[in-house]
């Protein structure tokens, strides 16, 4: 070989490949170096071919031809070229031209021994072995071109196999004997026989694996119908358990689609394996069908006398919830003795869906559990305040992790019984998100033609409701979406009346805080004074919330005495009380000294948490003639002030104004500023407030009104009548004014509260100024 002259050619480099004697491969010219060995091949030499492994460039590398030039997609020009043998990298570089030009001894392939002849042989053997596992038809056509008497270029064909890493093809390229390339290449082919045979052991045993569970599985199966053959398990089997259960269900009468759902289940659960994890589903989910009451119902009372007395001993007032309950039971029971039956698809039943609308700590939601107490059937309470998943109400699908029945359904199986009296308390509370709308999904649930069908999304079966006695509770009607209240039948709970607070105070809350405070009966006597003191001087509202917890601690004061030994009984009277309470929050006069100056006016609002008297404070200053209204307030209450102001200014003759009176800047205000007000109720009061503040004349104390005005000074009817009157009565008000439209609201309001206070009714807004100035 040293007789073989040394040649100068330029290198092509091969960052990430290897290129070996005879192949024919297309190299993209990327760097300068690349190109310059293109052109300079193209002008009739030869290319040497280098990879690169790592760090370093091998030390042998491939002479090739250039076939011809070509473009790749994205525009990068490239060469086809064909190696034709190897030839070893001298150690000079020179620079004959552009790029990077070295000297190389070519290596021209020598005779393979007989050795080399016979490992050739075995290496075609293990290849064509390798291509057959491997399904390479077009490789194994590949291989039958190669010479058998050239086992050389059978080894060097290997480099095409895409499972050889770089630095094994430098290393074939680099091994110049032909009897080591082999053993090398042999080698390789084996190892991956090797590799292949044992992944296809693995795979076999894991199918056995498999086969062998099944054969377990059916093994157990056979097992267990021994043992009962035998009768060794004694109905302890859980599948036993379930069919034992279901078979009541089926005797009793319960809907074929539940029984057939059931025992569909149950089919899939006996045949699935202790290990399977759907097995644990599907033992919850019939634990869930089954532990439902399908077969319990308790027995109504229908003594109406007897669940009036129920009624009125648990609560003092509400008399028309009170009516209410009494008339369906009155219904119920004639329907019982005169044999009336339910006819119609829509199974409904004699009664309704109540709700109880009032501002908070009246007794809406201890009054759902006393109905059920008069009815003789069993409690149950669903809080849907803050509830804003849909899913809450209707369940989840099955197919969740985690999934489970909604609060309806859990509740029939906490009640343990298809008709108890199911309380749906603060429906005007729902929210909604993307997870949906609960107050949608309640539809359902509180129409009387669907809810003998209503299906949950986790039990899939069709759940009775039409004997549910629903009461919904609610502070803001407003807030209850309108499909929803359109399905309920509206009683409006208002607040009790200073006489029905002693009473409530006196007959139930006195009671249940001694008991609460460790105290006995006889060790404490607070007088009806000291109750009364307490329901007018340190509380002032609808419900009876804060009286209880004033009450509390009053009895918290007199325990610390009784504890230190004070003798008993401790009489609690109303002087006593600014020592236990502290001094008085509320007086009677208060409000009287707010209206004492011209331009303030008392009107009267429903809030949140019931009625509420309302001051409004008008004034006026030089400028620019404007108005503003300040007091977080709704646009509907802002177009009543300017409404007011525009009557004020087309009626300025008649209310003897001076021409340049409301030539000036204007501003009404709303004490409370932090509390959100709206609505059309407060018209009659800003018109009082700005005529107060022109003529100078003061409005009376004792006067309170609420009444919608228009443009053209009518004064139209407005709501919450009762609410407002009661508030009026609570802050000392002993005369208001109401739109005369609004009188038949009146009939609802106690005859202690009508007798304390003068009621005017009006049409115009001038019938408002003479009765308020």
């Amino acid at each position: 070989m040293s007789n073989i002259e040394a040649l100068t050619l330029p290198v092509l480099p091969l960052p990430d490949g290897v290129v070996l004697p005879g192949m024919v491969v297309t190299i993209a010219l990327e760097s300068a170096h690349a190109q310059a060995a293109a052109l300079a091949a193209d002008e009739g030499r030869e290319v040497l071919l280098v990879p690169k492994v790592g760090e370093r460039y091998a030390t042998v590398g491939t002479l090739a031809r250039l076939e011809s030039a070509a473009t790749l997609p994205g525009g990068t020009k490239a060469v086809v070229v064909r190696a034709t043998s190897r030839a070893r990298i001298g150690a000079g570089v020179v620079g004959t031209g552009d790029g990077l030009w070295v000297t190389a001894e070519p290596l021209p392939a020598e005779p393979a021994s007989a050795e080399a002849v016979e490992l050739g042989r075995e290496l075609r053997a293990a290849l064509r072995k390798l291509l057959e596992d491997l399904g390479d038809r077009q490789a194994r056509s590949i291989l039958r071109s190669v010479d058998e008497d050239d086992p050389g270029a059978l080894a060097d064909l290997v480099g095409w196999w895409p499972e050889l890493t770089t630095a094994q093809k430098v290393e074939l390229l680099e091994t110049v004997d032909v009897t080591e390339r082999i053993r090398l290449v042999l080698g390789w082919v084996k190892s991956a026989l090797a590799e292949r045979e044992l992944t296809e052991k693995i795979a076999n045993e894991v199918r056995d694996g498999l086969d062998q569970d099944q054969r377990e599985h059916l093994l157990r199966r056979q097992m267990e119908a021994i043992r009962k053959e035998l009768g060794d398990e004694d109905g302890t089997d859980e599948a036993e358990g379930y069919r034992a259960r279901i078979d009541e269900l089926e005797a009793a009468g319960v809907d074929e689609a539940v029984v057939a759902a059931l025992r569909k289940e149950l089919g899939r659960f006996e045949r699935m394996p202790a290990q399977n994890v759907e097995r644990g589903w599907i033992q919850t989910w019939l634990d869930t069908v089954l532990d439902l009451p399908w077969t319990e119902r308790t027995e109504d009372h229908l003594d109406v006398v007897a669940a009036r007395a129920v009624l009125d001993a648990d609560h003092t007032g509400l008399d028309e919830v009170k009516e209410r309950i009494v008339e369906m039971l009155a219904v119920r029971r004639l329907r019982a003795e005169r044999g009336i039956e339910d006819t119609g698809t829509a199974r409904r039943r004699p009664g309704a869906i109540l709700a109880l609308v009032g501002p908070p700590g009246v007794g809406k939601t201890s009054l759902g559990e006393s109905v059920a107490r008069a009815l003789g059937r069993r409690f149950v309470r669903v809080a849907l305040g803050g509830v804003r998943d849909e899913a809450e109400i209707r369940g989840h699908r099955r197919t969740y992790v985690g999934a489970q029945p909604g609060r309806i359904a859990r509740a029939m199986t906490e009640a343990g019984s298809m008709n108890p009296v199911m309380l749906l308390d603060e429906v005007d509370k729902l929210g909604a998100d993307h997870r949906g709308d609960p107050s949608a999904a309640l539809l359902e649930v509180l129409d009387p033609a669907q809810n003998h069908t209503f299906r949950d999304h986790y039990l899939e079966v069709d759940l009775d409701l039409s004997d549910v006695l629903f009461i919904a509770t609610a502070n803001v009607l407003e807030m209850i979406p309108g499909p929803l209240l359109d399905r309920l039948e509206v009683i409006h709970v208002d607040g009790y009346t200073d006489d029905e607070k002693v009473a409530i105070a006196r007959d139930h809350l006195l009671a249940r805080q001694i008991r609460a405070n460790g105290l006995e009966p006889d060790e404490v006597e607070v007088r009806e004074a000291a109750l009364r003191t307490v329901v007018t001087g340190y509380t002032r509202e609808a419900g009876v919330r804060e009286l209880e917890r004033q009450l509390g601690k009053a009895m918290r004061k007199v325990a610390v005495r009784v504890a230190g030994g004070a003798p008993t009984p401790v009489v609690v009277d109303g002087p006593d009380l600014p020592d236990l309470l502290g001094r008085r929050r509320f007086h009677a006069e208060d409000l009287a000294d707010r209206v004492a100056v011209p331009g303030v006016a008392t009107g009267l609002a429903v809030t949140g948490v019931g009625g509420d008297v309302l001051v409004v404070e008008a004034t006026a200053m030089d400028g620019e003639p404007s108005l503003t209204v300040t007091g977080q307030l709704g646009d509907v209450m802002k177009e009543s002030a300017q409404i007011a102001l525009s009557w004020v200014r087309s009626h300025q003759a008649e209310l003897g104004l001076e021409p340049d009176a409301l030539q000036r800047r204007f501003h009404v205000h709303f004490p409370a500023g932090a509390v959100p007000k709206d609505g059309p109720s407060a018209g009659i009061t800003m018109t009082t407030a700005l005529v107060s503040l022109l003529t100078g004349r003061p409005a009376r104390r004792e006067v309170a009104m609420t009444g919608e005005v228009t443009l053209s000074g009518r004064v139209l009817p407005i709501g919450g009548v009762k609410q407002k009157v009661l508030a009026a009565h609570r802050f000392g008000v002993t005369e208001v004014i109401l739109p005369a439209r609004n009188e038949p609201d009146l009939d609802d309001l106690p005859e202690e509260v009508r007798a304390a206070v003068t009621i005017h009714l009006v049409r115009d807004v001038t019938e408002v100024l003479d009765l308020a100035l």
